[in-house]
């Protein structure tokens, strides 16, 4: 079969602009699609049919108005999919039941389509999600890493907090939801000193880090060997909090840390990640962590996202979300008039 007449399958959730602008320009593009929300629209009239015997391999994913054969899938995106919480209309340990069988079945399968190209594949994503080893990868590859301790013990907290001459932040490990009196509640990066770190560090890892006497952020978007730069200039400490008061433009890479990113996604696997680094006045990139599913349709840029990563052109070679004649210096675009809804991470 033509590889252009394969279709690509999104995973995403219903309120994703991010996916929402790639998927135009499939459309433009006449890409066959199928959008899949596996959280929850199995559900709700979705089904997902495998099929395994010697030699052989088949699947079946019916919706609403397609019919799509799982080993003619081209790509699959795998974006923000809700979570595995089982049908609303069942209670208690029968929910859970449900949603863990469709976690294990339904992510397995997905997971496992042949001759499907992955951006990126779940289990890549999941293994590098975690902080520690996100440290661990940027350091072994040659990026600059700030100080840091993770650690369960207020007394070595302290110590690591007092011991820093440009103070020290903390970090959350994982964007846990988190509510205060029933309205979600963001926990940012933000600043901390001996005297705030009490006993309850005791519950659970903590992150602390070094802070960076930075001059600005910059966000690395790569897809594959090519990396689109963004500086990011905020009053805040973390650039996220309030969007309104940050500004962009695109910077170039310097080449040592383009090399260490491209390695970084090799040995991970991965064929993307949104790559944070806090930039002094010398010139020194500290890498702060890489989001291997981080959005990049926040950034206001004039134009259409031209080259969507969810698609694996005919030569085998994965395209980037946002066309350049270079590999190091272009910026990930986004139309005008679409502004996401969520906060960048």
């Amino acid at each position: 079969m033509d590889d252009r007449s394969r279709s690509v399958l999104v995973l995403t959730n219903p309120f994703d602009v991010t996916a929402d602008a790639v998927l135009r320009v499939l459309a433009e593009r006449r890409v066959p699609v199928v959008r899949l929300d596996p959280g929850t629209d199995l559900h709700t009239g979705t089904s997902l049919t495998a099929a395994y015997r010697t030699d052989d391999q088949r699947g079946t994913l019916r919706t609403a108005s397609r019919e799509l054969d799982l080993s003619e899938v081209r790509s699959v995106w795998v974006r923000r999919s809700s979570p595995y919480e089982g049908p609303s209309k069942l209670d208690g340990q029968d929910r859970r039941f449900a949603a863990s069988q469709s976690l294990w079945a339904t992510g397995g399968i997905l997971a496992s389509l042949p001759h499907a190209h992955y951006v990126n594949h779940p289990w890549a994503n999941r293994a590098a999600e975690h902080k520690p080893a996100q440290l661990a990868a940027a350091q072994r590859f040659g990026l600059a890493v700030p100080a840091t301790v993770i650690t369960n013990s207020a007394d070595e907290a302290r110590r690591f907090v007092a011991a820093q001459p440009a103070g020290a932040v903390y970090k959350p490990l994982w964007n846990t939801p988190y509510s205060i009196d029933g309205r979600p509640h963001a926990v940012w990066v933000r600043e901390v000193r001996p005297a705030d770190i009490t006993d309850a560090v005791s519950v659970c890892p903590h992150l602390f880090q070094a802070r960076v006497p930075k001059v600005f952020d910059a966000r690395v978007t790569a897809v594959g060997d090519r990396l689109f730069g963004l500086r990011i200039d905020s009053p805040d400490l973390d650039w996220r909090r309030r969007q309104t008061r940050m500004t962009c433009k695109p910077i170039t890479v310097p080449e040592p840390v383009a090399r260490s990113v491209t390695t970084y996604l090799g040995q991970l696997r991965l064929v993307y990640g949104a790559f944070d680094f806090a930039v002094t006045a010398s010139g020194n990139w500290y890498f702060l962590e890489c989001n291997p599913n981080g959005q990049w349709a926040w950034q206001s840029a004039p134009g259409p996202v031209t080259r969507p990563p969810s698609v694996r052109t005919g030569s085998g070679a994965s395209t980037s979300p946002a066309s350049s004649t270079t590999r190091r210096s272009a910026q990930p675009q986004q139309p005008p008039s679409r502004r996401p809804v969520t906060s960048p991470d």
